[in-house]
């Protein structure tokens, strides 16, 4: 069980609700300050004019409300913004948006009544889903039109997905035994405002992005070990000299998982301790940079995932919606805690890392199919006969294409801002549009490293180094061949690539 309200979410725990359907449960301590929160509000609103609760909304906001009228507009603003279009955003990606929301409201700055906070966590523990369109949200008011998908299922409208399918909302209350929230002051606003969708969205994203670092660290220390490189790249004492932390983690990951190797070499032993007596070397010297700069290319996407975390851990960790309700100074706060800025431009940075990710995927495979340059393998990786056989030609078109696509889905959306709204929404964050982008990305990088992994088991075999490469890489190679044998002979190659590409996205590492 997971408490929710007395300490920040981590990536961990987002982990252990999205992928091993961990219940949540809310604190006393949070639903007392949520209720107290609610009830000032509901006090204090009394002949005061507050945006959203008696007056219009965005541009209309001039417009004052009746009393009795209220409730009406908050059930107006959530349906007439249930306008979102596309297909439905995974269903990962939505479990984890209703978290992210419930973990907003229960820092009690938005006044909601505690149904709303019970509801979603019955939809987390119950695996209610929200049918969230991916288009729709620019991100400025946070991620409107996706939020009222999400409100609108509370007030028991729309689709949600529920005992693996999907089906109206009031279906799935009444198998669930539940019933819709009603409103009270300001429901609707407090779902809709904020950057809950982007940020859930991004938490997807980080999981699966420690995923493929620790995937592409274990082909580089593959890659390494079968061209029996020199080591000393890898070394504390090199990586050691650049200062940066990222880059020496990476190292380390990698001399652990060449420990014991027998494969890798000793510069001194090889290079320093023997004279030399020709005047071209057959072995090179040094290694390609896909190979010899591992560290220096991981470790700053090592390093902006870090620091993309703890951007994306704040904000779920924050007040996101407007205006602010602050029950013990007796004072309500107008203003752009919405806006989603903050997520935007991270996940534009994770984009463009995981985009270089896939690249250094990319060439690696490339070394690894083309003889010319690696020296020791056939065409290809070609186990069968040269000519007749075409080995892994095919998949690398795949490759190819896959990260070209990345390079173009790269380019940073935090930048595109385009006024709407009246004008009123005059600068934008396109937060969600984003977050979902570099979800494509992602899922791009695992499918290169998909085809690069099954590319390395087979040269593996083609060298018969299966008892020669290191024990943890030999896990890894194991893994591989559990999915996909060894072959010789051509056959349709999608269905393998396919098996490996879900093994490595449903193998975890601690995070």
């Amino acid at each position: 069980m997971i408490y929710l309200g007395d300490k920040p979410l981590s990536v961990g725990d987002f982990y252990r609700v999205l992928f091993e359907n961990e219940k949540v449960q809310i604190s006393a301590s949070a639903l007392d300050k949520v209720q107290k929160s609610h009830d000032f509000l509901k006090s204090f609103a009394k002949n005061k004019i507050i945006y959203g609760i008696n007056t219009g909304l965005g541009p209309m906001a001039q417009y004052k409300i009746k009393d009795e009228e209220q409730k009406q507009l908050q059930l107006n603003l959530i349906r007439s913004h249930a306008s979102g279009m596309g297909n439905d955003i995974p269903l990962k990606a939505s479990k984890s948006a209703v978290l992210a929301r419930l973990n907003t409201l229960l820092q009690a700055y938005s006044g909601v009544h505690v149904s709303v906070v019970e509801l979603l966590t019955n939809f987390i523990n119950l695996n209610i889903i929200p049918a969230i369109p991916e288009h729709g949200g620019v991100g400025a008011s946070g991620d409107l039109v996706q939020l009222a998908h999400i409100a609108l299922n509370l007030i028991g409208e729309g689709e949600v997905y529920f005992q693996n399918e999907k089906m109206p909302a009031e279906d799935a209350f009444r198998k669930a035994g539940l019933n819709p929230i009603e409103m009270h002051v300001r429901e609707g606003l407090a779902l809709m405002n904020g950057t809950s969708v982007m940020s859930g969205i991004g938490m997807l994203n980080l999981i699966r992005s420690n995923q493929l670092i620790e995937w592409s660290t274990i082909a580089s220390a593959l890659i390494n070990e079968i061209v029996e490189a020199y080591d000393d790249h890898l070394s504390e004492a090199l990586n050691g000299v650049k200062h940066h932390v990222g880059q020496s983690e990476i190292a380390r990951k990698l001399r652990h998982l060449l420990e014991g190797s027998v494969l890798t070499r000793d510069r001194q032993e090889h290079l320093y301790n023997q004279k030399q007596e020709v005047e071209i070397f057959e072995d090179k010297v040094q290694e390609y940079y896909s190979l010899r700069c591992v560290p220096q290319v991981l470790g700053p996407i090592l390093d902006t995932v870090k620091y993309t975390t703890q951007i994306v851990v704040d904000e779920i960790q924050s007040a996101n919606d407007n205006p602010i309700i602050k029950a013990e100074e007796e004072n309500v706060f107008h203003g752009g805690n919405f806006h989603g800025d903050y997520v935007a431009l991270e996940m534009d940075k994770l984009r463009i890392v995981i985009t270089k990710l896939s690249m250094l995927a990319e060439r690696q495979i490339n070394f690894l199919m083309n003889h010319k340059i690696n020296g020791i393998l056939p065409p290809f990786v070609n186990l069968g006969t040269l000519g007749l056989n075409l080995g892994m030609q095919g998949v690398q078109f795949t490759a190819v294409s896959t990260t070209a696509e990345n390079q173009t889905l790269a380019t940073p959306i935090y930048t595109h801002s385009i006024p709407n709204n009246n004008d009123n929404q005059d600068i934008v964050s396109m937060g969600t549009n984003s977050a979902l982008l570099t979800a494509k990305v992602i899922d791009n990088a695992f499918q290169v490293l998909s085809i690069e992994m099954l590319t390395l088991a087979q040269a593996v075999d083609a060298l018969s180094f299966q008892n020669k490469i290191s024990k943890a890489n030999r896990h890894y190679y194991e893994l591989v061949r559990n999915e996909v044998p060894a072959f010789k002979e051509d056959d349709k190659r999608y269905p393998d690539v396919m098996r490996v590409y879900e093994m490595m996205k449903n193998t975890h590492f601690n995070l």
